[in-house]
């Protein structure tokens, strides 16, 4: 089953430090992935934009904290998705989450799997975990909050297991190992770095891979991954510590 995602109602946005003192044009072409300049311009010359409440018909600047109203369509806003509903049943939903869409934003954006969701089937729609904006793969989502709290504790209780399949530069010197190391998150750089030993603030992490398939001419090789721990950019910190970094990954 597949839905095509279109919607007609207006767009609220509040501007985030990091567009203080910059153009209009610039904050709203970042905020949606299938804006045009043209659509863009075309909505100024028609006064469809509002900067805390007031109808502007100019490019101006902007400032933290602002409130911007858009009256575009989605359909000239966000890129088109196609969702693939794998299981739906009275408390359950399963998503094969495509690439380029963020499951949750914390900042709010309006084109995030569960906001997609929560306006097209039911309000009442709730993820249970999260995966990657360039991860591809299901996403298992409560219908109710009754379910939601039964999945939680699931989850908390590894009940339910989430494997991940990745490409990876090298070739592991063993087929199948679960590691153990520590992670430290430096929120100001918005990096992780991974120790062998434990270092001040850092907690430790495990993860479990498997070979799938190894390519040795192009020295390349498919794995499966188990997380026993969650923590940010926990795989690919963990596979690039051991000398095999993801394909593709910046």
């Amino acid at each position: 089953m597949f839905f095509l995602l279109y919607n007609i109602l207006m767009k609220n946005l509040i501007v985030d430090k990091k567009y203080n003192n910059k153009k209009l044009t610039t904050f709203l072409l970042d905020s949606f992935d299938g804006l045009s300049i043209n659509t863009l311009y075309k909505a100024l010359r028609k006064k469809d934009i509002l900067v805390n409440n007031s109808r502007i018909k100019e490019n101006i600047i902007i400032h933290t904290g602002d409130n911007i109203t858009i009256y575009i369509t989605d359909n000239l806003l966000f890129k088109s998705i196609h969702l693939n509903i794998v299981f739906e049943d009275d408390n359950i939903l399963v998503i094969n989450k495509p690439s380029g869409i963020e499951v949750v934003d914390d900042d709010s954006s309006q084109n995030t799997l569960t906001s997609i969701l929560q306006k097209q089937i039911s309000p009442s729609i709730f993820p249970c975990h999260r995966l990657d904006r360039n991860t591809t793969g299901l996403v298992l989502f409560a219908k109710n909050e009754i379910a939601l709290n039964i999945l939680f504790e699931k989850f908390k209780n590894k009940e339910i297991s989430k494997f991940y399949k990745c490409m990876v530069y090298g070739i592991p010197k063993e087929k199948e190992k679960t590691l153990e190391a520590y992670l430290f998150k430096d929120n100001k750089k918005s990096l992780v770095y991974i120790y062998d030993e434990p270092k001040k603030g850092s907690v430790k992490i495990t993860t479990s891979y498997k070979v799938l398939k190894i390519d040795k001419e192009n020295n390349t090789t498919v794995l499966e991954v188990n997380l026993h721990t969650g923590k940010t950019h926990q795989i690919r910190a963990h596979l690039a510590h051991i000398g095999c970094p993801i394909i593709g990954d910046r």
